[in-house]
């Protein structure tokens, strides 16, 4: 087994920790294997390849770091995305909570035209055990109760401590 040697670095980024960058770089592992990896590089890491790493930024003061540049604001569908699953229990009691009875979600879907969709949006109402922000069925259904996204997503964030 030989030791780990860094062979390349090719982008030093800064990162919103201080003294703390992301280094693409080519490495030479333990097992004598040789390849680009992406290494996070901490000050007080001592561990791997870090001490190496630290010697390089030393050794090479005019490499160009980049700056840290943060992510994008997520997009409200993202967020969407990332609100938790209700169980039947917590949107129900959520609907009653905003004062919109599960009765009137029923006659919502009976609505709808006859067909496949209201069909499958009928055994999704009735017996999914959880449902997700990003369902069909829940923009279908708030749609069709004068719901905005945004009203929905209160709905949601309330149901969701239930």
């Amino acid at each position: 087994m030989s030791s780990m040697s860094l062979n390349t670095v090719y982008t030093v980024r800064a990162t919103q920790e201080d003294s703390t960058y992301n280094i693409h770089c080519n490495i030479t592992d333990y097992l004598g294997e040789a390849y680009d990896t992406d290494y996070c590089s901490r000050p007080d890491d001592d561990v791997g390849l870090n001490p190496t790493i630290r010697q390089w930024l030393r050794d090479n003061p005019d490499f160009q770091i980049e700056a840290y540049t943060p992510p994008d604001p997520p997009t409200e569908d993202e967020l969407r995305q990332r609100m938790p699953s209700l169980t039947a229990r917590q949107l129900r009691l959520g609907l009653v909570n905003a004062s919109i009875s599960p009765l009137t979600v029923t006659a919502t879907i009976a609505a709808m035209p006859a067909g496949p969709g209201r069909d499958k949006a009928q055994i999704e109402w009735e017996y999914a055990t959880t449902f997700n922000r990003t369902h069909p069925l829940i923009a279908i259904v708030g749609a069709a109760l004068d719901l905005s996204d945004a009203q929905i997503d209160v709905l949601w964030g309330a149901a969701s401590a239930l």
